[in-house]
């Protein structure tokens, strides 16, 4: 098979040219589809950072030249993002670390009482903040098709008390990539007066997204999925929760005033808006990160960017649906609508030992697991126990549980088409000829050995 760099991909991306070594000695173009946990900075948003450091400053009342120019960027880059999402009138831009930071924020500002709803789908990020929070939970089977999911939800919002209500739901699946029906679950969330914020994480990257239009009330998402570097993220929407909170961190830039008082104590006035929960100096250059690639995305034009994608989902998921051995993990049929992101498992392989093969034979870099949505992987691989191999199936995590791992393969507007072509010769060549070195278990991970195999 041809290991040649691709060059075709809408959007420039940093590492697109690496080489990797081989087991064989060889090196490689190295093409990467582990997108959806990471996805490669674009080099228009790496060229902005890199003009933009030489003017580093403190963010938000300094006096010099580089602190308000800092500043100003910053807060330019809070209207960029909220233009990209198109924010209503009164909607607020947090920045924070990333959608589980985001998501754990909101988590800490829901009112006392009020009962969340998350379908057992979700990533952990989105699956995991309420309980944690001290809120009550009413965790939704996983459901096989996107009209199941809107009557589930209703039923159980009929049943549920009176009180402020929450739903948590993702845009698209972190391991099927299917697209969720979020204007229809936000219409029924609505009618029975419960709030709905959107894990985007999967979905922004890929697809236009309006919160004016889908009608949720919050949404949030991570830079580094976005094609921007650095450890910065977002929760967009209403401010009437997020002002009645406690800050998410107490310290210098959450506070208005903060004055010692007769008995001792301390007082303080906390600012609303943004402030209030960005205490601590900013992520500036992360945040102008996110702006540089909603700019970067706006320009190329989502229409062009998402049938582009469609065509290389439908050639991946037509190679692979020519494979037998190949099972592709689907919640709503084969057919479904999905972003860039897709899970299989291979009869006779273990998914850790396949992985292992694609990254040191083809170097193809791609992730296995249970992709932090263990509830919905296992919904999904039922009772498909991954098989042995020279590695040794993957610990499961409670005892008497099963062992269970899947292969996740995701890519995006910097992915050549010749990464999924690789990606797809590779598949069809390993499940025909085997892997063509042995491989062991070092640090449970499985890594290739220096003898070949047989």
């Amino acid at each position: 098979m041809s290991l040649s760099l691709g060059t075709t991909a809408p959007l420039a991306v940093l590492g697109h040219d690496v080489e990797v070594p081989l087991v064989s000695g060889e090196k490689v173009g190295y093409a990467a589809l582990d997108y959806a946990a990471s996805a490669p900075a674009l080099q228009r948003v790496w060229d902005d950072v890199a003009a933009y450091a030489p003017y580093y400053g403190s963010v938000h009342r300094g006096a010099g030249y580089l602190s308000q120019l800092s500043t100003d960027l910053f807060e330019q880059s809070r209207r960029t993002v909220a233009e990209f999402l198109d924010l209503r009138a009164g909607d607020q831009v947090v920045f924070t670390r990333a959608t589980t930071d985001s998501l754990n924020l909101l988590a800490a500002a829901v009112p006392a009482g009020t009962r969340v709803f998350a379908f057992e789908t979700e990533h952990h990020a989105s699956l995991l903040p309420w309980a944690h929070a001290g809120l009550e939970v009413g965790y939704l089977r996983a459901p096989r098709s996107r009209a199941e999911a809107v009557a589930a939800l209703e039923e159980a919002l009929a049943a549920a008390p009176e009180g402020p209500k929450l739903l948590c739901v993702t845009g698209a699946s972190n391991v099927t990539g299917e697209l969720w029906p979020v204007a229809e679950l936000t219409g029924t969330a609505h009618r029975y007066g419960a709030r709905v914020v959107l894990d985007a994480a999967q979905l922004a990257p890929h697809h236009r997204v309006s919160v004016r239009e889908l009608g949720v009330d919050w949404i949030a998402f991570s830079g580094h999925k976005l094609y921007a570097p650095f450890g910065a993220g977002v929760l967009a929407g209403r401010s009437d929760w997020l002002d009645a909170a406690e800050p998410y961190l107490a310290g210098g830039g959450a506070t208005r005033t903060v004055a010692r008082e007769l008995d001792g104590s301390v007082a303080v006035q906390w600012h609303t808006g943004p402030a209030r929960h960005e205490a601590g100096s900013p992520n500036v250059i992360g945040a102008y990160a996110i702006a540089s690639a909603c700019r970067a995305l706006t320009e190329a034009g989502f229409d062009a960017l998402e049938a582009r994608e469609r065509e290389l989902v439908e050639r991946l998921t037509a190679g692979l649906a020519e494979i037998p051995e190949v099972r592709v993990l689907n919640l709503f049929g084969a057919g479904s609508a999905r972003v860039g992101v897709l899970s299989f498992v291979v009869r006779g392989w273990n998914s850790s030992h396949f992985a292992a093969a694609l990254s040191a034979e083809y170097g193809i870099g791609v992730r296995d697991g249970l992709f932090c949505a263990h509830p919905l992987v296992r919904t999904l691989l039922g009772d498909e126990d991954s098989a042995p191999s020279e590695c040794g199936a993957p610990e499961p995590s409670l005892p008497g549980e099963r062992s269970l791992n899947a292969i996740r393969v995701s890519f995006g507007a910097g992915t050549p088409d010749e990464h999924v072509e690789r990606f797809l010769a590779a598949v069809r060549e390993l499940v025909t000829d085997g892997a063509a070195w042995n491989y062991r278990n070092e640090g449970g991970r499985c890594v290739a050995d220096t003898r070949r195999a047989g």
